[in-house]
């Protein structure tokens, strides 16, 4: 059954194209399900993009593409060279530029016919309601729980329409949310992984062209919402594996008890990094036990001959990327099983990608009754930057 966020009564309402747009979205006009009234709901609609990376680079060049009259972009961050193996709305020159115009000049370039609104700041529980009230459709193209948790509620408390996407190494999701009488994303996840259970794109990869996939699902799920033509993803959660190409769904059911859409206890945003257990990450690293050791101060007193044991708790295909001379290979999952390796008596020195699964090694270290334990901060990529450039970072 379709769901349409567009009201097609008062079509004289609509806004008219011009001989241009009607020349250049001609294929839509075509179809019986788009034609002219399809193609002025198109202009006529305003969606709100959260995320101008992975996801969102093929959900708005597509939007852009088709029509969609204003796009609103949510992002506060700049494009980095490891952005381009899959955020396709970034080119090489614009490394170093906000994304939010780097994706304001491709959207300019693919349809100047587009007005886009853009938002260069975090989507947080200040700003939220604010940023999206007067849009239609909320595609969300977040990379992390709290900020999911933050778009669904959001969607839910402004009665729009939530199209979710997710991506994780070779597989992805995804669905439309909190519609009138559909799920939302807390009736299929209640509450958030323990912090650190699931692993970013940065530390756990994603294959390129994953998000072209999940991205270019989520425009259609929009463009369908707005014209209101066929069935929507609305009760449905549809799983992509890459690595065997299958795609099926599993039917979600709306949850009467759900905080949000169920009970609506949820009656306004709350603080989301807290609801992922982000603070509580931050204490953990903040432990006394714990002390944290920049690259460039473990090179210096390893060049002053102290008896150090670097331990790197990466996995073996990133050890075989780039690794530091002298250190050894412990993979986090199998820290607990090595620990009669290590010797209290010596200082320990773990070392990650970035930093974030040695805070964990750490921890299981201390939890072991080892003392003499440092986290060295911003793990390799860190001590490529100040000690050895020569290391490629990936």
């Amino acid at each position: 059954m379709a769901t349409t966020v567009t009201d097609t009564s008062h079509s004289e309402t609509l806004p008219s194209l011009t001989n241009d747009e009607i020349h250049r979205y001609s294929r839509h006009l075509i179809l019986p399900d788009v034609g002219l009234t399809g193609q002025r709901q198109l202009k006529n609609a305003r969606v709100l993009l959260i995320g101008a990376g992975g996801l969102g680079s093929p959900t708005a060049l597509y939007l852009a593409a088709a029509g969609v009259g204003t796009l609103g972009l949510v992002d506060f961050d700049v494009v980095d060279v490891t952005n381009l193996q899959r955020q396709i709305i970034h080119g090489t020159k614009d490394v170093g530029r906000p994304k939010i115009e780097s994706a304001k000049d491709r959207i300019a370039d693919v349809n100047p016919h587009i007005h886009v609104e853009a938002f260069e700041t975090p989507f947080t529980s200040a700003n939220a309601l604010d940023i999206a009230k007067d849009f239609d459709v909320i595609v969300d193209g977040t990379d992390n729980f709290a900020t999911r948790y933050l778009t669904n509620d959001t969607a839910v408390l402004l009665g729009k329409p939530n199209v979710y996407g997710s991506i994780f190494r070779f597989e992805g999701q995804s669905s439309v949310f909190a519609t009138e009488n559909g799920p939302c994303y807390r009736c299929l996840f209640r509450e958030p992984p323990p912090p650190g259970l699931v692993p970013s794109c940065a530390e756990g990869g994603v294959l390129g062209v994953l998000p072209g996939l999940i991205g270019t699902i989520q425009a259609t799920e929009t463009i369908k919402l707005i014209l209101g033509v066929g069935d929507n993803l609305i009760g449905r959660l549809l799983l992509v594996d890459t690595l065997a190409m299958q795609f099926r769904t599993v039917k979600v059911r709306k949850d009467p008890t759900c905080p949000a859409c169920g009970t609506r206890e949820i009656k306004e945003l709350i603080d989301y990094e807290e609801f992922c257990g982000i603070p509580q990450a931050a204490q953990q690293e903040a432990r006394a036990e714990v002390v944290n050791v920049t690259p460039a101060e473990l090179n210096a007193r390893i060049q002053r001959g102290e008896d150090i044991d670097l331990v790197d708790v990466r996995e073996p295909f990133e050890w075989d990327i780039a690794r530091i001379p002298g250190a050894r290979l412990v993979p986090l999952n199998s820290v607990q099983a090595a620990l009669g390796t290590f010797d209290k008596n010596r200082t320990i020195a773990i070392h990650c990608k970035s930093g974030v699964r040695s805070l964990k090694a750490a921890g299981v270290l201390l939890d072991a009754g080892f003392t003499r334990v440092l986290n060295v901060t911003g793990g390799i990529l860190r001590w490529a930057d100040e000690v050895d450039p020569t290391l490629p970072k990936y």
